[in-house]
């Protein structure tokens, strides 16, 4: 009986695996991955430039078509401001080098920031305004994105 589970199982993954239900796949080859960023820890929005880049080396070494969107929304806007991101070189670099990554900027926080600051806050020329930083990011996970929080 466990051998005949066991190959079920192993049926099973394998399916999973060759259609790229565990890759972050859409069903059309691309493997998509997005990351939240919602803290202005220096060393959080470090780990999180890293996973893109160590992600962005992997599928580019592999030949594989990829896409990563990094979502900043609450604290974790400040990655994209440029009066105060502690890692503004390192974003603009990522902008310039990896042409398959996307920085989606929450509307809602810069709203809040705007109110508390007085003026809206200046965010780097990459970041694309999104209406909501939880919401895209529920957009893109029925998108077939892995969404993750490094």
């Amino acid at each position: 009986m466990h051998k005949i589970l066991k190959s079920i199982l192993a049926l099973v993954v394998g399916v999973f695996v060759s259609t790229g239900a565990f890759a972050g796949q859409a069903g059309d080859g691309v493997n998509r991955l997005a990351l939240q960023v919602s803290d202005n820890d220096p060393a959080t929005l470090n780990k999180v430039l890293n996973v893109a880049a160590n992600f962005a080396r992997m599928q580019s070494e592999k030949g594989n078509m990829f896409e990563i969107e990094i979502v900043a929304f609450n604290a974790g806007l400040h990655m994209l401001r440029e009066d105060t991101s502690p890692v503004l070189d390192r974003v603009k670099n990522f902008s310039a080098s990896i042409p398959d990554l996307r920085f989606s900027a929450c509307q809602n926080t810069i709203n809040g920031m705007t109110k508390k600051e007085g003026k809206a806050p200046e965010l780097v020329a990459s970041a694309v305004v999104v209406p909501g930083g939880v919401g895209r990011l529920m957009k893109l996970d029925d998108s077939g994105y892995y969404v993750i929080r490094p």
